[in-house]
């Protein structure tokens, strides 16, 4: 009789013991849960930096329904990027308030989501240093059929960059990574071009200007990579490639880059081809405005207050900047910013015109009740965020306090 009292005393005292612990974990993850109302921007997706895989490569585009896409990409040591990457795809029907995931895509790094002749693309390489490939879908994101090899001899770079429309055709910067080793010193810019009415999932369409190598002398010795550029025009209807310059120096810079009328052909001179650009140690989008007749970006600047060497290390300020003519660049308004800079990171901003209002979508390190993210350039986010009456926007809007 004893035994049997003690064996049932045994077995209720585990199920009260169970029953405290399960709800002591309940409690635990409750409190750990994501606090996305703290987050800055509309959350779009959360990767705990426990996961070993973090957040890349933010796209967007405008779909002719008027409904938003997004895009992201995995890396990190737990993700497939140096094999096969996998992307993320979301759509909002809201203008943003509210996203859901409607796709993976497998092979897919780096990559722009645009928009032509009412049908969506995307456009990148396939992995960490891989082959250019462009994808297709006529259902808003939600399936991609197989994607067109655009270049299979490997080691191109890039990031989600503006496919840009001129002279009747679509023009889209890449880089070369030739010899294959290291990261950035052997980046050659390219411009990748096609006609806007080919069959842009035809190889044949595609042409792919000689990459143009750096120099480690330019910019009096501090150049350790130039990489992630922009088709942009000049003021003089020039195409050029504006191009992220990794230097040591605090004072960032830009470096400007000629392209041929026929796209194949590159030249830069290191004399005048750097100029001052706030945020130019790490990637940015730049577009020019019709109407108010200057040129936008949002940019990583490094502020005042963080100045140090290295600025691609520094990421915790998203500024809104401006220039008349690509070379002279103001800073307009701080749009976001966190005191503390080795965890918190709001960078790879990509965005799009919309009436008065820029829309974007940016890769967020930020506070998640997780632990964080693993370091500012780890991201665990992807936010949406939405710049209202940007021209009307100066210094005295800014978010710092």
């Amino acid at each position: 009789m004893k035994d049997r009292f003690a064996s049932l005393w045994q077995t209720a005292g585990m199920k009260v013991l169970l029953s405290i612990v399960s709800t002591m974990v309940a409690w635990a993850g409750a409190a750990q849960q994501p606090p996305p109302d703290k987050v800055p921007g509309v959350v779009i997706d959360h990767i705990p930096a426990s996961t070993g895989v973090y957040i890349g490569s933010p796209s967007i585009a405008v779909l002719p329904n008027g409904n938003y896409v997004a895009s992201h990409d995995h890396f990190g040591p737990k993700s497939t990027e140096h094999k096969s990457a996998l992307s993320a795809v979301f759509r909002s029907a809201d203008r943003g308030k509210t996203w859901k995931k409607v796709s993976e895509i497998q092979g897919a790094f780096w990559s722009k989501l645009f928009v032509h002749r009412g049908t969506l693309y995307l456009l990148g390489t396939d992995r960490h240093h891989g082959n250019i490939l462009i994808r297709r879908s006529t259902d808003g994101g939600t399936t991609w059929p197989a994607p067109s090899v655009l270049r299979d001899n490997g080691e191109y770079h890039c990031a989600p960059m503006p496919v840009l429309e001129h002279n009747g055709r679509l023009w889209r910067a890449f880089e070369w990574r030739h010899p294959p080793i290291a990261w950035g010193i052997n980046y050659r810019a390219s411009m990748l071009s096609a006609p806007v009415d080919a069959d842009l999932l035809n190889p044949a369409s595609w042409t792919l200007a000689e990459p143009l190598p750096s120099d480690r002398s330019w910019n009096a010795g501090d150049m350790r990579a130039w990489l992630e550029g922009n088709a942009v025009l000049t003021p003089d209807d020039e195409l050029v490639n504006v191009l992220r310059v990794q230097t040591k120096s605090p004072d960032e810079k830009a470096a400007i880059v000629r392209v041929s009328a026929d796209g194949k052909k590159m030249s830069f001179d290191p004399a005048t081809g750097f100029v001052n650009f706030p945020g130019g140690a790490k990637k940015f989008t730049i577009r020019f405005d019709p109407q108010g007749k200057l040129y936008w970006s949002l940019a990583s600047i490094v502020h005042e207050r963080h100045r140090a060497d290295n600025p691609g290390g520094i990421r915790n300020t998203l500024a809104l900047t401006c220039s008349p003519d690509l070379t002279n660049w103001t800073v307009r308004c701080i749009l976001l910013y966190h005191p503390e800079v080795k965890k918190h990171g709001f960078q790879y901003v990509d965005w799009q015109f919309e009436c008065d209002d820029i829309i974007a979508v940016c890769r967020t390190a930020y506070d998640d009740g997780l632990g964080g993210a693993r370091n500012n350039h780890d991201a665990n986010y992807l936010t949406f965020h939405r710049v209202s009456n940007f021209r009307k926007l100066t210094m005295a809007d800014s978010v710092l306090p």
